[in-house]
This record gives structure tokens, sequence and C-alpha cells, in this order.
């Protein structure tokens, strides 16, 4: 792991974000709560909380950090896309940015456990990172498709 007992104490924030498309009447069943295994997006959500609180676990050169805050959202269009993004912060000496990719990852992973008996051709992705504020390296932002969710 990479030494940052020098690095400056920052609020650092991490957006991620990710999709999982399928088929018009799978994202159907889950928006009216038909998936036998339970709620799918009450479900998502806990996993990507969880999987943001035990990324070093997960990612070998990770530092365990002390998360401040996760939030995990829910969009889709209409049809057969559901977007999944994540909002991770902390006030520490390293970003947040593998957390809220860990995040989304693992929510994604969780709607297709959940629903892989109707649907195994779902696919998951683009997982990207959107935004990271705080640190040495400064803020990014992404430019995002026209057709991204989460305007």
């Amino acid at each position: 792991m990479v030494d940052i007992s020098e690095k400056d104490v920052t609020k650092r924030t991490a957006i991620a974000r990710t999709a999982v498309t399928m088929r018009q009447e799978t994202l159907q069943t889950i928006k009216e709560g038909r998936i036998s295994k339970g709620d799918v997006l009450g479900v998502a959500q806990v996993a990507g909380i969880m999987a943001a609180k035990q990324t070093s676990a997960w990612i070998p050169m990770c530092h365990p950090i002390a998360l401040t805050g996760v939030n995990i959202a829910f969009e889709d269009n209409g049809s057969d896309e559901l977007f999944i993004e994540a909002t991770v912060r902390t006030t520490g000496k390293t970003g947040v940015e593998m957390e809220a990719l860990t995040a989304v990852s693992a929510a994604a992973l969780t709607v297709y456990d959940m629903c892989k008996a109707i649907d195994k051709d779902m696919v998951i992705g683009p997982t990207r990172l959107i935004e990271k504020t705080g640190g040495k390296s400064g803020d990014y932002r992404r430019n995002e498709e026209a057709s991204d969710s989460f305007n």
C-alpha cells in the first residue's frame, strides 16, 4: 500500500455509476415488487453500502477508510435499464473512488442475483467514476453522455 501518513486530512467525495440492462418485463417486475427473492432495490441498496464499507477487504491495495456517508440511488429509463449511483464521503487522507465503484458493482450484482431466475441475459455496465472531490490531485468530473440518467 502507498504510505499516506504525510497527506493532509480533507473532505473527500466520490460518485460512481453503473447500469443493468434487462428485459422490459424484468424491470417492470422489479418496480412492482414481484421478484420472488424480495425487494430488489432495498436489498441492492444494503449490498452497495456493505460493499463500500468492506472495499479494503476486496481490493488488495486499498486502505481501510472510515466512511462518513454512503448513498445508493436508483433510476430507470422506463424501459430496459436500471441506473445505479453511489455517493461516498469521508474525511481522511485518501479518496473514496474505489468505495463508490465497489458499491455500484455490488448493488448491480445483487440485482442480477435476485432476478437471474427470470432473466439470465442481463448486462451490467458500463461502470465508471463520475466525480471526485478533495485530496492532493484536486477535483475531477467526467463529461457524461447525453443519454445518461441522474442529470
